[in-house]
C-alpha cells in the first residue's frame, strides 16, 4: 500500500512539473503578491492537460511576450492593470532573457525589490506612476544592456542612484516626481550616450553640476521644480545637441550665462520662476531654432534684445513679471511664427509695434500692467487665430476698429486705459468671445444692440465709462451663458429690459446711471442671481413681489431711486438691511423704519372748530417749549459728537450704499466703547443703523504707513469674486480704522468638517476654495497673499458656497507695524502649503488637522486606505474606481502643496488646473 502511495505521488509531481514550466510558475508566484482589483489576469492559469513540448504556457497570458518559438519570456507589460501590492523580487532571477519590463500606471508600493536587478538582459524598465517608496536600491549598474529607465511619479526618497551612469548604453533616465533629495551626482555628466534626463519635481538641492557640460548627446533635459543653490553653470552651453531645457522654479539666482547662446539646436528654453537677474543675453539671438522662450517671474531688467528679431522660429516669448523696460523691438512683429507674446507686469513703454499680427498667426497677446501708449496695432488680428487680447492697466488710446471683426477672440481685457469712441465690436461675429472687460475707459455711443448675438459671452463689463450713454439693448438678457453684466457709472438711460431666459446670470451691476421705468418682475426667473445693484437711478413703481422668492440672492441695492409702495416681506429682503432701500421717500415697510399707513398721516378725527381753538393753542405753546428744549439739548449733544467724529472719513466700495462715518460710528454704543474693547486682530459683529449686519475689524496705523495702507485697502475693496468675503466699506481717521466686511452667518468649514458628505460635494468645495485663492494670486496684480488660510477662515453663505475670509490681514498687520517690505514669493508659497492642509482635512473629514508635515512621514498606501475609508469608497464598482483615482490625484496634489521646499510647491494655476481636470465642472 505504501508503495502505491509513493508511486501516485511521483506521478502527480511529474505531471505538475511537466505541466507547469518554471517561467509560468514564477509568474504565478509573482501574481500571488499582487493586489488585483478586477479579473484582468484571469487567464493566468495553467491548463490541466500535459505540456509535452518545451513551449511556455505563459506565452498566451495577458501582458506576457515571448520569442518566436515560445521558449523564452522576452517582455512583461502589466501597465494600466489597476494592480497593487508589495513585490518581493524573488521570481526575477528566472527571467534572464527579459528585454522589456513595464508595470507603470499601477499602485505597487513598498521598496523596489533588489531582485529586479537580476533581469540582466533588460533594455527597458518602466516602473513609472506607482507608489514605490524608500531609497532607490544600489545595483542598477548590473543591468548592462539598459537603455530606458523610467521611474517617474513614485515616492522614492534619499539620494539619486549614483551608479546609473556606469551603464554605457543608457539613453533615457526619468527620476522625476518623487522625493529624491541632495545634489545631482556629478557622475551624471559621464552618461556618454544619454539623450533624455528628467529629474524635475523632487527635493533636490545643491549646485547644478558643471559636469553636465560633458553631455554631448543629450537632447532633452528637465531638472526644474527643485531648490538648488547658485546660478546656471556656463558649462551648460556645451551641451551642443540639446533641443529642450527646462530649469523652471528651481531657486536659481545670478545672471543667465551668455554661453547658452551656443545651444544652436535648442527649441525650448524654460527658466521661469527663479531669481535670475541682469539682462537677457543678446547671444540668445543666435539660437535660430528657438520656438519657446519663457523667462517670466524673475528679476530681469533692461529691454528685450534687438537680436530677438532674428528668431524666425519663435512661437512663444514670455518675459512677464520681471522688471524689464524699454520698448518692444519692431522686429518682434515680423517674426513669422510668433503665436504668444506675454510681457505683462513690467515697465515697458512706448507703442506696440504697429505691424504686430501682420506677419504671423498670433493667438495670445498679454501686455497688461505696463506703461504702453498709442493705439491697438491695426493688423493684430489679421492672422485669424487671436484668442486672448489682454491690454489692461496701460495708457492705450484710440478705438477698437482693429478688433471689431476679430472672430477668433475669446477673451478681451482692455480695462483701465484711455480708449475712446464707439464700442465698435461686431458681436454678431464674435461668437466665441466669453470675457469682455472694457471698464474704466472713455467709450461713447452706448452698448451695441447686437450684443445678444455673442452666444458664448459670460462676463461683460463697461463700468466707469462716464460718457458711454445709450440704453441697455432689448435682447441683452437672451445671452444664454451670461454670468456677470456690469455697466455702472455709464450715463445709461431708458428702461430695464425684461427677462425671458437667464439661467446663468450671477451679477447685475447698473448703479449710478439714469435708468427709469419699473424694475421688471421677470427678474425673479433668474435662479442663479446673487448680486443685483440698481442704486442711484430713476426707477419708479413698486419692487416686484416675486423677487423675494429668490433662493440665491444675497445682495441687492435699490437705494436712491423713486420706488414706492411696500417692501416685500420675504426674508430675502429683510436680510439686506435698510441701506439697500434708502433714498426712496415713497418706499415703506421693513427693514426701513417707515411703516406703511393707509390714511393721510393726519388723524381724520382732529378738528380745529371754534370750541377747541383754545385747547389747541395751549397744546401748540407747550409743543413749542418742548421743541426749544429738545433743540437745545440736541445742539449740545451734536457739538460734543462732532468734536469726536469730525475727523472720521468713510469709503464705500461697489455694492455698499453711501453711508457717512458718523452713521457708522452711531452703530456702536459710543466712540469710547468702540475704541477700547477690541485688539487690532479682533473681529466682531455689528448692526449698522441701516439694519445691515457686518463684520468689523479694527486696524491701527501711524502717519508713515497710512498712505500705503489706504492704497492696499482700496485694492482689497475692489477685489470682487464669488468665493471671497467682500470688503464693503472703510471708516477711518488719522490713527484708526474699521473695516466693514460682509457677514455670512452660515458657519465655517471648521464647524462642518466632521460631517461626512459625498465625493462630488467635496470635490466641488475644493474647486471653489481654489478659485478664490487663484483670484488673489493670479487675477489680482500684484498678487494678494491670503496669509491665514485655514478651515476656520472659510465661511459659507446661505447656499453653502465657500467664501475665503480674513485674507490679506497678515499684510495689513505688517503695514500697521511698519514691517511691510512688499509681497514676497514665500507668502504665496505659504498659502499653497495652507491650502494643502485644508484639502487634507477635507479628505479625512477633519481627522488630519495641521497635517502638512506629518503626512510626508506616512506611507502613501496608508494615507490612501485611510481616505478611502473616510470617503466610504466601495471596492467593486466602476464609479468607486474612478473616485479612488481622483482621491489619489488629490492626495498627490496635497503632497506637492505641503512639500518642505516652498519653491517646489505648485502655483494656484497648476492647482486649479489639476482639480478642474478631475471631472467637468457644473455651470
Amino acid at each position: 500500500m505504501e508503495i502505491l502511495h509513493c508511486f501516485l505521488l511521483f506521478v502527480f509531481i511529474f505531471s505538475v512539473s511537466d505541466a507547469a514550466d518554471p517561467f509560468s510558475e514564477a509568474l504565478l508566484s509573482l501574481k500571488s503578491e499582487f493586489v488585483v482589483q478586477s479579473d484582468v489576469l484571469s487567464d493566468w492559469v495553467i491548463p490541466q492537460e500535459q505540456n509535452p513540448s518545451a513551449k511556455i504556457h505563459a506565452c498566451s497570458w495577458t501582458g506576457v511576450q515571448c520569442d518566436q518559438n515560445s521558449t523564452k519570456v522576452t517582455g512583461l507589460d502589466l501597465s494600466l492593470k489597476n494592480l497593487g501590492g508589495v513585490l518581493s523580487g524573488n521570481q526575477f532571477n528566472q527571467f534572464v532573457d527579459l528585454i522589456d519590463f513595464n508595470i507603470s500606471h499601477n499602485s505597487f508600493s513598498g521598496k523596489l525589490p533588489v531582485g529586479i536587478f537580476n533581469l540582466t538582459s533588460l533594455r527597458t524598465m518602466d516602473i513609472s506612476r506607482n507608489n514605490f517608496s524608500s531609497v532607490f536600491p544600489i545595483g542598477i549598474s548590473n543591468l548592462h544592456n539598459l537603455v530606458v529607465l523610467d521611474a517617474f511619479s513614485n515616492s522614492f526618497s534619499g539620494s539619486l542612484p549614483p551608479d546609473v551612469c556606469e551603464i554605457a548604453s543608457v539613453k533615457v533616465l526619468n527620476f522625476a516626481g518623487s522625493y529624491f533629495s541632495g545634489p545631482i551626482p556629478g557622475k551624471y555628466g559621464s552618461c556618454k550616450n544619454l539623450e533624455f534626463l528628467h529629474l524635475a519635481g523632487n527635493l533636490l538641492s545643491g549646485y547644478l553640476p558643471i559636469e553636465f557640460g560633458q553631455l554631448k548627446t543629450i537632447t532633452h533635459m528637465e531638472i526644474g521644480y527643485n531648490s538648488y543653490q547658485g546660478s546656471i553653470p556656463w558649462q551648460f552651453g556645451n551641451m551642443s545637441e540639446l533641443r529642450y531645457l527646462d530649469i523652471a522654479q528651481a531657486n536659481l539666482s545670478g545672471l543667465i550665462p551668455k554661453e547658452l547662446g551656443n545651444l544652436t539646436k535648442l527649441g525650448s528654453l524654460f527658466l521661469f520662476k527663479n531669481n535670475l537677474s541682469g539682462l537677457i543675453p543678446v547671444e540668445f539671438g543666435r539660437i535660430l531654432t528657438l520656438a519657446s522662450l519663457d523667462l517670466s517671474d524673475n528679476l530681469l531688467f533692461g529691454p528685450i534684445p534687438e537680436s530677438f528679431s532674428d528668431l524666425k522660429n519663435l512661437k512663444l516669448l514670455s518675459v512677464m513679471y520681471n522688471d524689464m523696460n524699454g520698448s518692444v523691438p519692431e522686429g518682434i512683429a515680423k517674426l513669422p511664427n510668433l503665436e504668444a507674446l506675454l510681457i505683462w507686469d513690467n515697465f515697458f513703454s512706448g507703442t506696440l509695434p504697429q505691424e504686430l499680427g501682420k506677419h504671423s498667426k498670433l493667438k495670445w497677446v498679454d501686455v497688461s500692467t505696463n506703461d504702453f501708449v498709442g493705439v491697438i496695432p491695426p493688423d493684430i488680428c489679421s492672422g485669424g487665430e487671436l484668442t486672448k487680447l489682454i491690454l489692461f492697466s496701460n495708457y492705450f488710446s484710440g478705438g477698437l476698429s482693429p478688433i471689431s471683426n476679430c472672430t477668433s477672440l475669446v477673451r478681451i481685457r482692455l480695462e483701465d486705459n484711455s480708449f475712446s469712441g464707439d464700442l465698435s465690436l461686431n458681436f454678431n461675429m464674435l461668437r466665441d468671445v466669453s470675457y469682455v472687460d472694457l471698464s474704466m475707459n472713455r467709450f461713447t455711443g452706448g452698448i451695441p444692440s447686437l450684443i445678444f448675438q455673442a452666444s458664448s459671452l459670460e462676463y461683460f463689463s463697461v463700468s466707469n465709462n462716464p460718457d458711454l450713454g445709450g440704453i441697455i439693448p432689448e435682447k441683452t438678457w437672451s445671452l444664454p451663458k451670461i454670468q456677470n453684466f456690469s455697466a455702472s457709472s455709464c450715463n445709461i438711460s431708458g428702461n430695464f429690459p425684461g427677462f425671458k431666459f437667464c439661467k446663468s446670470l450671477f451679477l447685475i451691476e447698473l448703479s449710478k446711471n439714469h435708468l427709469s421705468g419699473t424694475v421688471p418682475e421677470s427678474l425673479s426667473i433668474c435662479e442663479s442671481l446673487e448680486m443685483l445693484n440698481l442704486a442711484e437711478n430713476n426707477f419708479s413703481g413698486e419692487i416686484p413681489m416675486k423677487l423675494g422668492s429668490s433662493t440665491k440672492l444675497r445682495y441687492l441695492n435699490f437705494s436712491y431711486n423713486d420706488l414706492s409702495g411696500s417692501i416685500p416681506t420675504e426674508n430675502t429682503f429683510r436680510s439686506m438691511g435698510s441701506s439697500s432701500f434708502l433714498g426712496n421717500p415713497n418706499l415703506c415697510g421693513a427693514p426701513l423704519e417707515r411703516s406703511c399707513r393707509r390714511g393721510s398721516g393726519i388723524s381724520d378725527g382732529m378738528e380745529l372748530g371754534s370750541r377747541k381753538t383754545q385747547k389747541v393753542a395751549w397744546v401748540l405753546v407747550l409743543c413749542a417749549v418742548v421743541a426749544i428744549l429738545l433743540v437745545s439739548l440736541f445742539g449740545i449733544f451734536y457739538y460734543r459728537r462732532q468734536n469726536v467724529t469730525r475727523h472720521w472719513k468713510m469709503v464705500s466700495f461697489d455694492g455698499f450704499p453711501e453711508i457717512t462715518a458718523a452713521e457708522v460710528l452711531k452703530s456702536f454704543d459710543s466712540i469710547e466703547a468702540v475704541e477700547t474693547p477690541y485688539s487690532s486682530n479682533s473681529v466682531c459683529k455689528a448692526v449698522l443703523l441701516t439694519g445691515m449686519t457686518v463684520a468689523v475689524r479694527k486696524i491701527e496705523w501711524g502717519t508713515k504707513s497710512s498712505n500705503l495702507l489706504m492704497e492696499f485697502i482700496n485694492r482689497i475693496g475692489n477685489a470682487r469674486h464669488k468665493n471671497l468675503i467682500r470688503l464693503l466699506g472703510f471708516c477711518y481717521n488719522k490713527n484708526l480704522g474699521y473695516m466693514l466686511l460682509e457677514y455670512l452667518p452660515n458657519g465655517t468649514l471648521e464647524e462642518k468638517i466632521g460631517r461626512k458628505c459625498d465625493w462630488d460635494s467635496k470635490h466641488r468645495l475644493m474647486v471653489n476654495i481654489a478659485k478664490g485663492l487663484y483670484f488673489l494670486h493670479h487675477d489680482c496684480r500684484p498678487s494678494i497673499p491670503h496669509g491665514s488660510l485655514k478651515t476656520s477662515n472659510i465661511v459659507f453663505d446661505e447656499n453653502m458656497e465657500p467664501h475665503l475670509a480674513e485674507f490679506a490681514f497678515k499684510t495689513i498687520s505688517a503695514m500697521e507695524t511698519g514691517e511691510y517690505s512688499g509681497i514676497m514669493e514665500h507668502e504665496l508659497n505659504d498659502d499653497i502649503f495652507a491650502l494643502g492642509e485644508v484639502f487634507l482635512e477635507i479628505l479625512t473629514n477633519g481627522r488630519r488637522k495641521n497635517g502638512g508635515v506629518s503626512i510626508h512621514r506616512t506611507p502613501k498606501e496608508v494615507l490612501l486606505n485611510e481616505m478611502h475609508n473616510e470617503n466610504e469608497v466601495a471596492a467593486a464598482s466602476s464609479s468607486s474606481k474612478s473616485i479612488k483615482e481622483e482621491i489619489k490625484l488629490v492626495l498627490e496634489l496635497v503632497l506637492r502643496c505641503t512639500t518642505s521646499k516652498p519653491s517646489d510647491r505648485p502655483s494656484m494655476e497648476d492647482v486649479l488646473r489639476i482639480l478642474s481636470g478631475l471631472k467637468p465642472q457644473k455651470k
